[in-house]
């Protein structure tokens, strides 16, 4: 499935619409990885705790579009968005959105 920021993509005509899908993953971070990224903040540098959980959020949140996608009978997703958001203290969510299309 080829999946793009752009509205349209190069080679390929868009047939049809299917609609916007939308994939989202809220992933908790646990007391360790807090701790050092706390460490982190202080020394300076980067979590790679943390970047690790926010690409596999990212991943999920993907997944989770495509399938929509697919389940609305697209197999190709146009103009997408992605948001990061911080939810209470600990949790990370990731929200990717697109239109979903028939791609010839």
């Amino acid at each position: 499935m080829i999946v793009t920021t752009t509205n349209s993509i190069e080679g390929h005509r868009i047939t049809a619409y299917k609609g916007v899908v939308v994939g989202e993953a809220i992933m908790g971070a646990n007391v360790v990885r807090d701790l050092f990224a706390q460490v982190t903040d202080i020394v300076g540098g980067r979590s790679g705790a943390y970047e690790r959980k926010l690409q596999d959020a990212r991943e999920v949140a993907f997944r989770e579009f495509e399938q929509r996608a697919e389940a609305a009978g697209g197999n190709a997703v146009v103009g997408v968005d992605i948001d990061y958001e911080v939810v209470g203290n600990s949790m990370l969510m990731v929200s990717a959105s697109g239109t979903a299309v028939v791609i010839e």
